[in-house]
């Protein structure tokens, strides 16, 4: 499989090493150096994109993506004002698209313990649902697309919560989500219920990137000669 790289960062060259011990090619790399070569042309040279750039830059490389024809694998965050317009567009004009706010397999386990949790609880009003976040300091979005899937997962099932708030004290409907920024953390997540007698707590800590790596190049496998949108249910085969 030839794969672009649309964001050569750490990130970037994790998935390089990766793909290339699975036996596939990089035959375009993308920075903020070289963005002008990011064209249709370039593009049409690649099996599928990978993209883990800039949250300002992720619509336009799906877009261009998308009118190279060629299959997009996304882990970008930060861009979602625009999501469903891109999944509109992917599933009208018959194009593939791959999103995770997350892509590895421990995180996105994670998300369904998260749900199961937040279905039990919701049973019982004395628990307090937050979160926090913890990232590298040059992580660009906070908080996360991971906390935010987060959250989204605790609203869906606790019914006395309807959105969640950054870095302040929440009103009583709303989930609490602290952003921290500290050193080169991969990225760990906590939920906490606490009550005035005791609290619950679950938490996923990602030892390097190279899970995140792994599941964006699995779903780039996963999507060759398919049409649509995909999410990692689809990869992993979970409801």
């Amino acid at each position: 499989m030839k794969i672009a790289l649309l964001g050569y960062g750490k990130m970037g060259k994790e998935i390089e090493k990766i793909a290339i011990d699975r036996n596939h090619s990089i035959v375009l790399k993308i920075d903020i150096n070289n963005v002008n070569e990011l064209t249709v042309k370039n593009l049409k040279k690649a099996d599928v994109a990978i993209d883990f750039s800039f949250p300002e830059s992720a619509y336009a490389n799906i877009l261009k993506c998308f009118e190279a024809e060629i299959p997009v694998v996304c882990g970008t965050t930060g861009w979602l004002d625009k999501y469903d317009e891109v999944i509109k567009y992917c599933n009208e004009n018959k194009k593939t698209f791959f999103y995770a706010s997350n892509y590895s397999i421990g995180v996105n386990i994670f998300f369904r313990l998260n749900k199961y949790l937040a279905e039990i609880m919701n049973r019982f009003q004395t628990y307090e649902p937050s979160m926090t976040e913890i990232h590298h300091i040059h992580k660009l979005d906070a908080p996360s697309g991971t906390a935010i899937t987060l959250a989204e997962g605790i609203i869906e099932k606790v019914d006395r919560k309807t959105k969640w708030e950054l870095n302040k004290e929440s009103a009583a409907e709303n989930i609490k989500i602290e952003a921290l920024r500290e050193g080169e953390v991969p990225g760990t997540h906590i939920i906490k219920y606490d009550s005035d007698v005791d609290f619950i707590e679950i938490k996923h800590l990602a030892k390097s990137r190279q899970g995140f790596a792994l599941g964006a190049v699995l779903a780039a496998e996963f999507i060759q000669d398919k049409k649509g949108y995909y999410t990692m249910s689809n990869l992993l085969n979970v409801g």
